[in-house]
């Protein structure tokens, strides 16, 4: 590959040693969260969120790194910039999806409910969830590789407003979700018990760094998906150098 894009090329020791790293921290995650003491009015269904706080985090982070590589792609037009963000929010879809699916499995445990339209934080990340999914259908819908780059850059700057709506809907709306314990307002004063903070940090460890993972895979996918694309459009078609068959003599006569 030539050009801006050749700039990402993560190499095969790199993608291995940040899995490594990645599968080491969500072990030590899990030991943590699991020997984690009992919540007192939640018991046993607030280890969930050791997974759905950082599930959350991560999928901020994931979506924010694909916003700032879709403008710097309308900034520069770096084909780089382009595949960076594609991953990224690919991989924010993700970890969106496990965000709604423990948040569900907490509120069937807490709330006696699967779901409750009438709370603010889950609708709104159901809609941001589903707005990005558009976003991978758009991407798979447009074959001119500039016209595409254009277009999803511009829906990933735009889809971000929904993340801080999502985050300060809890804040917004007085609904059964209860508030933010780590990012808040005031980020000095958390309401977290301090026996919590370690194994939460740990797993969010893990997710940060098996987002850097999932995003190095896909940039290396997505770079071998454009050379499959650049072969079939140079390459000659298949059976353009057979001879038509001829009937007859020496003369086709």
């Amino acid at each position: 590959m030539t050009g801006p894009a050749a700039a990402v090329r993560p190499r095969s020791r790199v993608i291995a040693a940040t899995g490594v790293a990645a599968l080491c921290l969500m072990v030590v995650g899990l030991y943590m969260s699991v020997t984690a003491p009992d919540e007192e009015t939640q018991g046993e269904a607030a280890r969930l969120l050791f997974v759905h706080v950082p599930s959350a985090i991560t999928a901020y982070i994931a979506l924010g790194t694909g916003l700032a590589a879709a403008a710097w792609y309308l900034i520069r037009r770096s084909s780089a910039a382009d595949l960076v963000s594609a991953a990224a929010i690919e991989v924010g879809v993700l970890f969106t999806a496990i965000t709604l699916l423990t948040g569900m499995i907490w509120g069937r445990f807490v709330w006696g409910v699967w779901w409750d339209w009438g709370d603010a934080r889950m609708v709104s990340t159901a809609v941001l969830f589903f707005f990005y999914l558009g976003y991978l259908a758009l991407r798979r819908s447009i074959m001119d590789a500039r016209v595409r780059a254009v277009r999803c850059a511009v829906l990933g700057i735009v889809g971000f407003v929904q993340v801080p709506i999502v985050h300060y809907s809890v804040l917004w709306f007085r609904t059964l979700h209860q508030g933010p314990s780590i990012i808040r307002p005031d980020l000095a004063n958390s309401t977290m018990d301090a026996a919590f903070v370690a194994p939460l940090g740990a797993v969010l460890a893990a997710f940060v760094v098996t987002l850097a993972y999932l995003m190095l895979v896909r940039v290396r996918i997505a770079r071998l998906e454009a050379a499959v694309a650049r072969s079939a459009t140079t390459s000659q078609p298949v059976g353009a150098s057979v001879d038509p068959p001829r009937i007859g003599g020496r003369d086709g006569g």
